[in-house]
C-alpha cells in the first residue's frame, strides 16, 4: 500500500466516523483541527481504522500520535508487515 493510498482510505473512514464529507485530513491534522473530535470519538475512529487496515494499534502508539502523519506511519508499517 501507498501512502497515497492510506491516505485516501483514511479520509473515508474520518468522513464516515464524523458523518461529514467536507473533511479532508491531511498529515498535520490534528483532534484539535476537527470540531467534533472528542474522547468518545476518537475510541471509534480508532476502532473503525483498525477495521479498515486490519491492524492493530497498541496503547502506546495511540497516545503518542500526534497527528495523521504519525497515524499512517503506523498503519504503513503494520499493513507491511502482514503482507
Amino acid at each position: 500500500m501507498t501512502e497515497e493510498e492510506a491516505y485516501k482510505r483514511l479520509n473515508e473512514v474520518f468522513r464516515d466516523v464524523f458523518d461529514d464529507e467536507a473533511i479532508a485530513i491531511t498529515g498535520k491534522t490534528t483532534a484539535e483541527d476537527i470540531e467534533d473530535w472528542d474522547s468518545l470519538t476518537h475510541i471509534n475512529l480508532i476502532v473503525a481504522i483498525e477495521k479498515e487496515f486490519n491492524i492493530k494499534f497498541s496503547m502506546g502508539e495511540t497516545q503518542k500520535m500526534k497527528n495523521i502523519g504519525e497515524m499512517v506511519n503506523i498503519i504503513l508499517k503494520r499493513t507491511s508487515e502482514n503482507s
